[in-house]
């Protein structure tokens, strides 16, 4: 068996280098020097950071010269807080976007009432949506996401921490919920580890609904005093709750089996938001290059 490298891309997110929720966390480096890192572990794929261009050519010459694409992009959506029709012009603008880079992925996260960005305890205080609620925000995906399939593109919708949707009970009833056809899921490893959910559990149930995949590990110590200490998902950060894959807790050898043995096709995606001046960004890519390598053979 084994992943398809025709069909199988390997990025990196910049938010280890900058971070879009705490822009103090690497405001130092540079975009350059970001996506040239990247580029040097070994990565030919990212997401898009609060530093890029903001221009779809000045940004694709940068990349196109370090041999490098964008995978995909964060898009925070407000479903259940306000009109469909602000949410969908807002998102058609990023497909344009997105388009352009020659990506054909989007993930999505519902941001109405989340606490992710909050200075409260993230894993104590976590918000519930009630049966309207998940009917305003079901139908609302499936409609972005026949206008996403329109324009040749997957909605892959991104379980978060401090959001409604954070557990393995709430991501299984909202791809139980939506069409097949227009929601995917980005799977993220770190996230369901650090709510206290078994990341198997999803990805063996909706093998067919994979359409992006953040790979994220989780450190046991700093998981135990989150919750201990009543942290915010922002302190969690910031005192490196997350890491790269392979330097944590995450049992990644039943992930990429999973995933290998499902024919997956798409992004594997590192995403491990930490402090750069505690761990440099270079380091931890080079790390986590090494060891997808060593566990799939791309």
């Amino acid at each position: 068996m084994g992943f398809d490298k025709e069909k199988v891309f390997l990025g990196i997110a910049p938010i280890g280098w900058t971070n879009d929720d705490m822009p103090a966390l690497g405001g130092e480096n540079t975009f350059e020097q970001c996506v040239s890192e990247m580029a040097l572990a070994g990565f030919t794929g990212c997401e898009i950071g609060n530093k890029y261009p903001k221009d779809s050519r000045k940004l694709k010459e940068a990349l196109d010269l370090r041999g490098m694409r964008i995978a995909s992009r964060w898009f925070s959506s407000y479903l259940i807080t306000k009109p469909y029709e602000e949410t969908e012009a807002e998102f058609i603008k990023e497909l344009e976007f997105l388009s352009a880079m020659g990506a054909d992925r989007i993930n999505v996260s519902e941001q109405s009432y989340s606490i992710q960005g909050k200075d409260v305890p993230v894993l104590d205080q976590k918000i519930v949506y009630s049966e309207d609620e998940w009917k305003k925000l079901c139908s609302g995906l499936d409609l972005l996401g026949k206008t996403a399939a329109e324009k040749g593109f997957k909605l892959c919708f991104h379980h978060h921490m401090g959001t409604g949707v954070q557990t393995v009970e709430e991501t299984a009833f909202l791809l139980d919920h939506t069409d097949p056809a227009y929601v995917y899921l980005c799977f993220d490893s770190g996230h369901f580890t650090f709510s206290g959910e078994d990341p198997l559990v999803i990805l063996k149930r909706y093998t067919e609904r994979i359409g992006h995949v953040h790979l994220k590990d989780v450190r046991t110590k700093q998981l135990q005093q989150a919750k201990e200490e009543h942290w915010s998902f922002l302190q969690a950060v910031r005192e490196g709750t997350f890491t790269v894959p392979g330097d944590g807790c995450v049992d990644f050898d039943s992930i990429f089996d999973v995933l290998e043995k499902s024919g997956y096709e798409g992004w594997l995606l590192v995403e491990a938001e930490q402090d750069p001046a505690k761990a440099n960004p270079l380091e931890y890519a080079k790390m986590a290059r090494k060891f997808i390598a060593e566990k799939t053979g791309l």
